[in-house]
């Protein structure tokens, strides 16, 4: 039966295997997901994918707020997922999706939460094929958090890309404009008396990513710019590579909106977090036909050259500013905005 008045909120009893359970897997995630393979509710999912390469991941969220201006836990988890996947150069094909939900948890808002993930799903092209459910006490959850899975499949004769492939004389190039997903969570959840109209950038940039390398070689280094935000993540290029990376300030888009949110809260748009960016070291002759193939996505439209990598500064990265000084953008020790995916 499909659940009743006392069924709107999340019972501990949902999560015992019972008649909840099943009802709770049928009027929400079944009818939201809708695979035929996830329908089966087997114990696990059966998947055809060719001979060859498997790309695999896994990634939790623990976001609060639930429901952000320009997302939810819901699309956030699909985007991340997929983009992990794709940064590697794989082609997502399919993910489970489990879910710790908090007893006294609305009913109204996790069928919200597993639309919008059901909705970024069939933008990514990717299957939700196998989940999984449990409840704890109030108090001990924080609504919901979710862990995912990923895998992905690597097209034939396409080697997989690492963050250990950037080389000097490469171009730095950066997808899309910084920090707008962090600055819409925290400004969502802190009662600041700001007024804003910051929309996260959590998005599947898989159709994106898979497009420019269909056209396009000369990709030596790839990866998503999400917790930590671009400093962390280019920073881990450089050390992974065992290379040197030069920014320039004045090539970095970052929109008017969250660069004076940043400086109002004294955070660093460097460090906070995207869930609709990539950072790629391309060689150099390749860096103008590669920031056009991005900027053909809708997710790409403002992606720049916005460095090179050097053989100096060997596992550093340093920012030349706007008034012609330099400084280290060294890896910080914790995150600026705990909490934002």
């Amino acid at each position: 039966m499909p659940f009743s008045k006392q069924e709107e909120t999340i019972r501990l009893a949902h999560g015992g295997g019972g008649s909840l359970t099943q009802a709770l897997v049928r009027d929400v995630f079944l009818a939201a997901f809708g695979d035929s393979e996830l329908a089966r509710l087997n114990d696990s999912a059966l998947i055809d994918v060719p001979a060859g390469r498997v790309a695999f991941t896994t990634d939790s969220f623990v976001v609060q707020p639930l429901f952000f201006p320009g997302g939810d836990i819901g699309r956030l988890a699909v985007c991340g997922t997929v983009n992990d996947l794709a940064v590697t150069g794989a082609v997502p094909v399919a993910i489970s999706a489990g879910f710790i939900l908090e007893e006294g948890l609305a009913v109204g808002d996790l069928k919200r939460i597993v639309r919008s993930m059901s909705d970024a799903a069939a933008e990514a092209g990717v299957r939700i094929v196998t989940g999984d459910t449990k409840v704890v006490q109030k108090g001990k959850g924080d609504g919901v958090f979710i862990n995912t899975a990923g895998i992905g499949v690597f097209p034939e004769g396409r080697a997989p890309v690492t963050g250990s492939g950037a080389r000097p004389g490469d171009a730095v190039i950066v997808s899309g404009p910084l920090g707008r997903h962090g600055m819409a969570v925290v400004l969502a959840r802190e009662d600041l008396g700001l007024s804003s109209g910051i929309l996260s950038d959590a998005a599947p940039l898989n159709g994106m990513i898979q497009a420019a390398l269909s056209a396009h070689p000369g990709l030596h280094a790839m990866r998503d710019a999400t917790r930590g935000g671009l400093g962390v993540v280019l920073n881990e290029i450089a050390e992974q590579s065992g290379v040197g990376i030069e920014l320039e300030e004045d090539r970095i888009p970052v929109p008017e909106d969250v660069r004076s949110a940043c400086e109002i809260l004294g955070f660093d748009a460097l460090y906070v977090a995207n869930e609709g960016v990539v950072a790629a070291c391309v060689a150099r002759e390749h860096a103008d036909a590669w920031v056009r193939a991005l900027a053909e996505s809708r997710y790409g439209k403002q992606a720049a050259v916005i460095g090179r990598v050097t053989e100096k500064s060997r596992h550093r990265v340093v920012l030349r500013t706007r008034i012609g000084s330099r400084r280290i953008v060294d890896v910080i020790s914790g995150e600026q905005l705990p909490r934002i995916c």
